[in-house]
């Protein structure tokens, strides 16, 4: 039974490992209903598996994973930790719709079949509805006109926002994009950043791992520095870019610029 009132997403003391190499050492989360959290740091920080640990597709060795008020149940401790119940898993990865760095939209399928696959599938959508649906999603992220192309006759831009569409047509609790943006040219990573900004101003609940700088300081409400697998620093956006206390955080903004 889900709470309404609790956090969409709450992370408790989390660690994961692989093999003697710990990449997550003891973090703590928590996003409430139209949050929108960024996750920064280097390459090897732990930001994307942080992320991949949120939704299930990486196995936390420990700590609680909690989905608006539900706790993942688990079997096993340490190394041979997983979750307990795979109905449990299958419910949480379809209230948090993920979108990839890579795209992973299936080559054999239209874009508006792209889109209606998962709900009708998994939700059990009436077809004719699904259709109606994801004509709509793929009007909001501007590509409506691109509805019967394949993803091989889309620019990288346009297929992004194909994922986004697919996302949001499993009408997720929240959103988590790994690095969205950081496969696209500056022209249609832009494209791509003005629809997530468009999802922020509505409200919606999302975990974004990026690089850019720019987005995170006008997309998110809260940024989590990591370094080394702990949060270094977070705050607002103004306390993270305009007032940096660490100067590990220092060195890493100055590298980005």
């Amino acid at each position: 039974m889900t709470d309404s009132a609790a956090p969409v997403i709450e992370l408790r003391n989390i660690h994961k490992s692989y093999a003697d190499l710990e990449v997550i050492k003891g973090v703590d989360v928590i996003a409430h209903k139209g949050d929108v959290i960024a996750l920064i740091g280097s390459s090897g920080s732990g930001k994307s598996t942080l992320l991949r640990c949120v939704n299930l597709l990486e196995t936390a060795q420990q700590g609680d994973i909690v989905i608006s008020g539900e706790a993942v149940k688990w079997k096993n401790s340490g190394a041979n930790r997983t979750p307990a119940d795979k109905n449990q898993v299958r419910s949480f990865r379809t209230n948090l719709s993920m979108v990839f760095q890579q795209f992973n939209l299936w080559s054999h399928l239209t874009v508006l079949e792209n889109v209606i696959e998962a709900p009708i599938t998994v939700l059990g959508t009436d077809r004719s509805a699904a259709l109606e649906q994801g004509q709509r999603l793929l009007d909001k992220v501007g590509i409506g006109d691109k509805s019967d192309r394949y993803p091989s006759q889309l620019s990288g831009g346009q297929q992004q926002r194909a994922a986004i569409a697919r996302a949001l047509a499993m009408e997720p609790a929240a959103m988590l994009f790994d690095e969205p943006t950081s496969a696209l040219d500056p022209e249609t990573e832009a494209e791509v950043v003005n629809v997530i900004k468009d999802l922020a101003a509505e409200g919606r609940t999302m975990l974004l791992v990026t690089h850019d700088m720019k987005m995170a300081r006008d997309v998110a409400n809260h940024v989590i520095f990591l370094h080394q697998g702990i949060i270094e620093e977070q705050g607002t956006p103004e306390q993270v870019f305009g007032n940096t206390k660490s100067t590990r955080l220092q060195q890493f903004l100055s590298s980005t610029q």
